[in-house]
């Protein structure tokens, strides 16, 4: 596939736009890039819409990164090897129009997040993305201003100054019944399962992707 666009976010952080021709994919899902001439790959989810022609993906360059470094050198009309959309972290048909949803990202897990909201006008969402600094607040303008919460952890110039961990515990969860799905680190996720679940969350009601 070839690369068709690139828009920085930060210094470090970008989203690249790669030729799609017609391949399906489901909101939630991720892709496998990597340089063409490269052994190493890694998986993104996909970060744009399900009625887009393109595929697109956030992009963090880490400096220990095997794959990101040498992504954020490339351009447009370079060519990457690419694998199929894949993966299990995407909404129930039934669901979309009939449930409440409580999305929490941390860093770039916000992509699958994007994908759900540009794909499906009208959900009923509530998003909480944390962050170091509210300049890392990925394109906040593609989310409804009332339903994106602005976690900071490093300055207070979002709209919560704490991890999102932070803002769940002093903001419990009022219908027991929403779906909730969380995506980036870990710890972060594993911290906020378990704050959830104390809250009276059913266990089925929890859906996770975990980054790194």
């Amino acid at each position: 596939m070839k690369i068709i666009g690139i828009r920085d976010l930060t210094p470090s952080a970008y989203v690249m736009r790669i030729e799609r021709n017609g391949i399906p994919f489901i909101a939630g899902q991720h892709i496998l890039l990597g340089r063409k001439d490269d052994i190493h790959a890694r998986e993104y989810s996909v970060y744009s819409a399900v009625q887009d022609n393109f595929f697109e993906v956030l992009i963090k360059e880490v400096k220990e990164g095997t794959v990101s470094r040498k992504l954020k050198k490339m351009i447009p009309g370079d060519e990457l090897n690419f694998e199929n959309p894949v993966g299990y972290f995407v909404l129930k048909p039934e669901d979309i129009n009939a449930k409440k949803f409580l999305f929490v990202a941390s860093g770039t897990g916000i992509a699958p997040f994007h994908s759900f909201v540009q794909s499906y006008p009208g959900l009923d969402y509530t998003l909480l993305h944390g962050v170091r600094y509210a300049s890392e607040a990925y394109e906040r303008e593609h989310y409804t201003p009332e339903r994106l919460i602005l976690c900071t952890s490093r300055d207070a110039k979002g709209d919560f100054h704490g991890r999102v961990t932070n803002y769940l515990r002093q903001h419990p969860i009022e219908d027991k019944n929403t779906l909730c799905y969380f995506c980036g680190n870990c710890e972060m996720i594993h911290e906020a399962y378990d704050i959830l679940l104390k809250q009276g969350v059913l266990s089925e009601n929890l859906f996770a992707e975990v980054y790194f």
